[in-house]
């Protein structure tokens, strides 16, 4: 598989809720870096930190999020995908950029409009 297939078979496990499928295509060692300054801004080491820690808290802080693929950007291992976000407390865009060795991703960051990422959060 090519790393945008990869990264794009991710977004599909997260949208049918798999977890367990979505942990086993990220490297053991795996980071995902959060911008802003917020409560779920910052570095997560490893799926599970960022599962327990940032994934988990999406149904609760954003109710009825829905992410929606805007375009895909591909070259080499690095794949950039540029998304929408709605929730009831939330209408946003967001960059996603990863990085994809040896069939598994190793790198994750988010750089969201964090003012309003924010905002949501703190409503």
């Amino acid at each position: 598989m090519t790393p945008k297939e990869i990264v794009l078979g991710g977004y599909m496990l997260f949208a049918e809720g798999d977890m367990e499928g979505l942990s086993k295509i990220n490297h053991k060692n795996a980071v995902f870096k959060v911008n802003g300054d917020h409560e779920l801004s910052g570095d997560y080491q490893g799926f599970d930190d960022f599962l327990n820690n940032f994934l988990a808290k999406i149904p609760i802080k954003f109710p009825n999020f829905d992410l929606d693929i805007l375009s895909v950007t591909a070259e080499d291992n690095r794949v950039n995908v540029h998304v929408k976000y709605t929730a009831d407390n939330l209408d946003a865009e967001s960059l996603h950029m990863f990085v994809v060795e040896d069939g598994l991703q190793t790198e994750f960051r988010l750089v969201d409009d964090s003012q309003k990422i924010a905002k949501a959060l703190s409503g």
